[in-house]
């Protein structure tokens, strides 16, 4: 066995690695880049060198040769799946925990691995699969497959640079996209056409080989939920498949993982129709560890990563077919830095305050702590909520529960929205596709703020303004000490897209609040190691609480809002006739630029495209006008609401 590992990723992912080499008592090594310094991956291991970037093959085998590392845990993501990596690797004397380099590359290659599978008597999904099709190839072999159709790149996976297309004036732009974000996420552009299956469902097997020709399934992982056909909330096992179903979809996966001679941990990914769950189709083999892979460990109570380390070393799987049992039923809920309201732009910003569960049938994959900074150079994935019970049912309510326990204070999350996913009713029934969550979106991203949290924003402001000392001056009230009584402390605040003038009379121990036009209610607050605990209207809310500046975070049951407190003389900002500057979404990286200062354009043509935490979006003309000041370069660095150009409406010129 292994003495020493070093783990070639960050994030959670990093310390669940370094856990279990913490368990099998083997000293773990963890790489970092600058800005990752001060990661928690970083203090958590027993030794940590610095490198230029995840991506530096040259830097990372230099790490593991400088600390006498006998082999490479590469997690997810980064340089997992790359047989230059392995082949580095294997050159230097070191061992990749993972399959063999060709195995890689059989499996990268969707073309390479569906034509290596359906040789084998796997199912493929009916397509155009040659090599090297340029875009008139793809137009033609989408005329021949028929629409709607799947564009996807033939490298990579995890939904990058993946489009569906319903009709055929949609392919030119969508070929153009896919094309600049599979080149950009895995410096291949080739691309190739699929049928898109009606009412999809992703499920996926999870298999384990060794390299004494054993290959077992750990049975399967439903992963249906998804947003940008990236996956949401993944479960084991599936409800739609029965122990038939099961064995077959195993035994499929399996022989797949044969087929390339595959070792170590793998899963092989399936389509199939929520109206024939009796046909699957296999989409791809995911040569790595999966985000979702707590799952199958709850299930099981295997260790995936013990056994990838103890097949690395050479070890014999210590299981059989017969000896997988599935247990009770797990979920996972991932927490992404996003904002679901928002098309699921990715968010930002440093971390005032987190709370996550504890509970012991509660899991959290986490890597955050307060005063990390998330940025827009890594997938947004925050960390992981998992949850088992004895059931489907009560695995949902513990997630849920376990959700309503998680705040991140000073980034937006999705949590709010994880938790009216997982209580929609075709969720709790188990009747699941992967276009659920995209026809549902608008009610489960529909979320008014309440009073409690203007009048909660309030007080603590005022609180703020309280003077503080044996002796009070009453001229330094926050109401202004009047003869003729107290008068209302106002304050502008605005949180989400509500504005409200909120006036308070009182003291925060004993006040009387008025929301916007409403009516006076009685309410009291009062701050206590990071809690903000209101009573108003007669009902008590206790808030997690943090402030950055003029904006206060707050948190409970699961919902975030962050309050920003505006100057009362500040007029509201308006809109010119829909025209003006035309902002950013997102903190980011422009890709292209696809418009010149001078040109005139229809409401909705592309102006600029913005990159961040590797979801490309298209950022259009609010109306008809002219270009009449651009702002911005390909390869620029943009912030949140930055001006990127003004579009001028041609009335007004």
């Amino acid at each position: 066995m292994f003495h020493t590992v070093l783990v070639a990723n960050r994030g959670e992912i990093a310390i669940r690695v370094t856990n279990t080499l913490s368990r099998m008592g083997i000293r773990s090594v963890a790489v970092y880049t600058d800005a990752d310094a001060d990661a928690r991956h970083v203090a958590e291991a027993d030794e940590a060198v610095r490198v230029g970037g995840y991506l530096s093959i040259e830097d990372i085998v230099a790490a593991a040769r400088t600390t006498g590392a006998q082999a490479v845990h590469p997690g997810y993501g980064f340089l997992a799946e790359n047989a230059a990596f392995a082949r580095a690797c294997a050159d230097a004397g070191i061992v990749f925990v993972g399959p063999p380099p060709a195995a890689i590359e059989a499996m990268g290659d969707k073309i390479r691995a569906k034509q290596t599978v359906s040789a084998a008597g796997v199912p493929v999904v009916p397509g155009r699969t040659e090599l090297g099709m340029s875009d008139e190839d793809l137009v033609a072999a989408a005329a021949e497959v028929g629409y709607p159709v799947l564009v996807k790149p033939s490298a990579g996976g995890g939904g990058k640079g993946m489009r569906r297309v319903e009709a055929p004036a949609d392919l030119p732009a969508a070929l153009e996209s896919a094309r600049r974000e599979a080149r950009g996420s895995f410096g291949d552009d080739t691309l190739l056409v699929e049928r898109f299956v009606a009412s999809p469902r992703h499920i996926e097997i999870q298999v384990l080989a060794d390299g004494h020709g054993s290959v077992i399934h750990l049975g399967e992982r439903e992963c249906s939920l998804q947003r940008r056909h990236q996956k949401i909330i993944e479960e084991a096992p599936s409800p739609l498949l029965d122990a038939e179903a099961r064995a077959r979809m195993g035994a499929s996966a399996a022989a797949a993982a044969r087929a390339v001679g595959y070792t170590g941990a793998g899963t092989v990914e399936f389509i199939v129709s929520t109206d024939r769950p009796d046909e699957f189709f296999f989409m791809e083999m995911n040569t790595r560890l999966q985000v979702e892979h707590p799952v199958t460990e709850m299930v099981t109570g295997i260790d995936l990563v013990e056994q990838q380390i103890r097949v690395a070393a050479g070890e014999s799987l210590g299981i059989g077919q017969s000896d997988v049992e599935l247990t009770g039923h797990a979920v996972e809920a991932r927490v992404y830095a996003e904002d679901p309201a928002r098309g699921f732009l990715p968010t930002g910003g440093r971390v005032l305050a987190i709370t996550e569960p504890s509970h012991e049938l509660v899991r959290v994959d986490s890597a955050l702590r307060e005063g990390t900074v998330v940025g827009s150079d890594y997938d947004p994935m925050l960390a992981k909520v998992i949850a088992w019970g004895t059931d489907r049912s009560s695995a949902l309510r513990s997630l849920s529960s376990a959700l309503g326990e998680t705040a991140v204070l000073g980034v937006g999350t999705n949590v709010a929205f994880l938790r009216a996913l997982l209580s929609d009713v075709d969720v709790v029934a188990g009747r699941l596709d992967t276009g659920l969550v995209e026809r549902k979106l608008d009610a489960l991203v529909a979320a008014d703020v309440p009073d409690v949290v203007f009048a909660a924003a309030a007080l603590d402001e005022l609180t703020n303004l309280q003077p503080t000392g044996a002796v009070v001056d009453p001229w330094d009230l926050a109401g202004g000490w009047r003869l003729g009584g107290p008068v209302a402390t106002p304050f502008k605040l605005v949180c989400g897209d509500r504005e409200e003038t909120v006036r308070v009379t009182g003291t925060p121990a004993a006040a009387s609040v008025v929301v916007g036009a409403g009516e006076p209610v009685a309410a009291s607050a009062r701050r206590d190691r990071g809690r903000l605990t209101v009573t108003f209207g007669g009902r008590t809310t206790t808030f997690l609480r943090a402030r950055d500046g003029a904006t206060l975070w707050l948190a409970t049951g699961g919902r975030t809002w962050s309050v920003d407190e505006h100057s009362l003389l500040e007029s509201s900002a308006t809109a010119a006739a829909g025209g003006g500057p035309v902002t950013s979404p997102m903190p980011g990286t422009v890709l292209v630029v696809k418009a010149a200062a001078g040109d005139v354009v229809a409401a909705g043509a592309p102006l600029v495209v913005v990159e961040a935490m590797k979801m490309e979006h298209t950022v259009t003309a609010p109306v008809d006008g002219v270009v009449t000041e651009l702002h911005v370069r390909a390869g620029q660095q943009v912030a949140l609401n930055q001006p990127l150009a003004v579009v001028t409406p041609q009335e007004e010129q």
